[in-house]
Parts: structure tokens; C-alpha cells; sequence
């Protein structure tokens, strides 16, 4: 079989990974560690990502993978439970006492890309951190020239293929016309409090609390910060979500989370802020020269707490699955691809079975909606 090899060339790589996160980095390991020339490329751009946890299973994920303890070596919070209100009024626990793997994280997500890259790195990926990727004109052997815009002057490499772990975004997959489909308007408003003055919170487990027309999540940050975040659909979101008194008023009106959030101040500059939180996924997550691995691939409702597990474990597969197709397996790819497919499969599967766990509110549209989904909301090809 013929390996499509770069090495060895300036300015040429086996792989160009666009993306730095999770899924990037998990990806630009595995494929550093599998002997393959890799750029990665991380932009730097984009709100940060705050209030992410992550389950104590990823241990065992971070040890395949060859990461070792850097990216949770240091700055994390430790999450001894999952607290909800869901379904009834009463707080139910669900604690990791008895976890094997012992407890989660609430993560400082900054520092944990950073130890990834870093990971990354130290296997032999050569790192462009505050660095954008766009594809540019394929070659006659089928590779790609790309152009690097970061902190100096452009400039201009060529792969054999392209990571897209751009995330929602799938910049890369976008640029190649792929067909993506977005299955609901889940939005997230989220605001940051400030440190509780008389540290009497100290409880680091999180918390989601459901009411008529979406849930509310909250948890503290490593920062000694509150994040508390609601998530429904972006046409029932309220204007009032917006400013911080608006935001403050529907907060009021929950049980379990304005408990939690009464004892941190307000921040003096702090403004509630919007991001996008729908499930959405890629027809295909590869084509002509380029794969998706992460959020590009599939991203998922937060509700599912799975995101950053699901980045991690498609950026390594899909990585392999790439060593493979490089190395001229020509079913590499259909193998990965049906990883994403049973991945999606059992996503459905859970989301509708957590959704269907509150029966209180079935007349809302919100709840209608993910029971009976919205016609207008299913598998709806996203224009590219």
C-alpha cells in the first residue's frame, strides 16, 4: 500500500487540524503519536467557554489518548454530584461517591485546551496558537493549499488532508458544501456571578432545574464564580433574558438555582450572554480530503453532558481512522463514519428518554416540541 506522506518538506504536513479545542487537539495527538506530520491550528477566537464539566470517565479516555495528567493536573474544581430538579420539585442527587473513577471536574476550560495542545505538542504536532485555516485551491495529488492567518503575515502550507474541529462553525465542512442538519433552536443565556464574600458556598456539585419553557443549569466555576445559564428555544426566548435585570427576574422564579445564585453578587460589568446550544450533525462527517471530528461532526444539548467526551473520542477515532486511510485503507473512513452514526443513535435515544422525564409542563411548546419534534425543526438541512 502507498502512504500519502509530507514529511520532510517545508511547510508541508500529512494533516492540518483547524481547531484547538478538545476534539483538535485529541486529534493532532493521535496522529503526532501515530508518526504522522501535523499542524494544529487553534484560533483563539469566540467567547470562552465557562461552566463545562467533566465526567470522571474521561480519565480513562486521556490515557488512551497518550495525554496524561497535564490537562487535569491543575485548576479544576472537583464535582462530587449531579443535583436536579427534574420532573418534580424536590432536588434529586445523583452522587460519584461510589465512582470507581472517583469524582468529575468542573473545568477552567482555557486551561484544560491549553494542557491538550501542550500533550499535542510534546507527541511531535507542531502548534500555531491565535491561528485561523482557510482552505484554499486543491493540488493535482489531491492535497490541499491553506492559507495561515495569525499574528504575523499570512502565509501558506499544503496537507494531504484537513481536521475540521472548527466546531459549530464546521468551517472546514462549510467551505466544502457539506450538508449539515440542525434538529432544534436550543439557546443558551448564561451570566457570571461574582465570588460568594462569605464563601458559604462551597458545595461543587452542579445543578439543573427545569420550568415551562426550558432549564436552567447552574454550578461553580475554579474562579470561585457562579455560572448560571438558561437554555430554551430561540423563539421562545424572552426579551427580558438579555439585560441583567430581566435575567435576574426569571431567575427569581426558580426553587433550587436562586438558592445557590442569591449569596454571589452580580458582576458591575457583567451582561447576560447568548450562545448557540441546538443539536445539529454532519450528513457525512468526511469528504475529499477532509474529515470532522467534535462539534463539526455532531454537537449535542447540553443536557446530555456528554460534549466534551464526544469531542475527545471523535477526535481520537477519527484521527485513526485518518492514519488508516492515509496509510491506504480505503474503508477507514466508512468505519468512522459509522462511529458518528451509533454515537447519534444512542444520543437520540437518551435525549428523548431525559426530556421525557418531565411530564409536568406537556402543553408547553418547549416540551412539545421534544416530545412530538417541531415540523419545522426536524432534520432541517442547514444552508452552506
Amino acid at each position: 500500500m502507498t502512504a500519502e506522506r509530507h514529511s520532510g518538506r517545508v511547510g508541508h504536513y500529512d494533516v492540518v487540524v483547524a481547531g484547538g479545542g478538545p476534539a483538535g487537539a485529541a486529534a493532532a495527538l493521535t496522529l503526532a503519536r501515530a508518526g504522522r506530520t501535523v499542524l494544529l491550528a487553534d484560533s483563539g477566537g469566540g467567547a470562552p467557554k465557562i461552566g463545562e464539566a467533566l465526567p470522571s470517565s474521561a480519565r480513562t479516555l486521556l490515557d488512551e489518548l497518550g495525554a496524561g495528567r497535564l490537562p487535569l493536573s491543575a485548576g479544576h474544581l472537583p464535582c462530587y454530584a449531579n443535583l436536579s430538579s427534574w420532573g418534580a420539585s424536590v432536588l434529586g442527587r445523583t452522587d460519584f461517591i461510589n465512582d470507581p473513577n472517583g469524582p468529575g471536574w468542573h473545568l477552567d476550560r482555557a486551561r484544560f485546551d491549553r494542557g491538550l495542545r501542550e500533550a499535542a505538542r510534546t507527541a511531535g504536532a507542531e502548534v500555531a496558537e491565535r491561528t485561523t485555516v482557510r482552505p484554499g485551491a486543491r493540488q493535482p495529488d489531491g492535497g490541499w493549499s491553506v492559507v495561515l492567518r495569525g499574528q504575523g503575515a499570512p502565509r501558506e502550507v499544503r496537507c494531504a488532508w484537513l481536521v475540521d474541529a472548527s466546531g459549530r462553525s464546521h468551517a472546514i465542512a462549510s467551505s466544502a458544501r457539506a450538508s449539515r442538519r440542525r434538529t432544534d433552536r436550543l439557546v443558551a443565556t448564561c451570566l457570571e456571578l461574582a465570588p460568594d464574600p462569605t464563601e458559604r458556598t462551597g458545595e461543587t456539585s452542579s445543578l439543573v432545574e427545569s420550568d415551562q419553557d426550558g432549564w436552567w443549569y447552574t454550578a461553580l466555576l475554579p474562579t470561585g464564580r457562579r455560572l448560571v445559564a438558561y437554555f430554551t428555544d430561540a423563539d421562545l426566548a424572552a426579551p427580558a433574558l438579555r439585560s441583567r435585570e430581566g435575567f435576574g427576574r426569571l431567575l427569581s422564579r426558580t426553587r433550587h438555582v436562586a438558592a445557590r445564585a442569591e449569596a454571589h453578587p452580580v458582576l458591575g460589568d457583567a451582561l447576560p450572554r447568548r450562545a448557540p446550544a441546538h443539536s445539529a450533525h454532519l450528513d457525512l462527517p468526511s469528504g475529499s480530503g477532509w474529515i470532522a471530528v467534535g462539534d463539526a461532526a455532531a454537537a449535542f444539548d447540553p443536557v446530555s453532558s456528554q460534549g466534551i467526551l464526544t469531542a475527545l473520542f471523535t477526535g481520537m477515532t477519527g484521527a485513526r481512522a485518518l492514519v488508516a486511510r492515509l496509510d491506504g485503507d480505503t474503508a477507514a473512513l466508512a468505519s468512522y463514519h459509522t462511529t458518528v452514526a451509533g454515537i447519534l443513535t444512542a444520543y437520540r435515544r437518551n435525549h428523548r428518554a431525559v426530556y421525557a422525564l418531565e411530564d409536568r409542563w406537556q402543553s408547553r411548546p418547549f416540551w412539545q416540541r421534544r416530545r412530538t419534534p417541531h415540523p419545522h425543526d426536524t432534520l432541517r438541512k442547514e444552508s452552506v
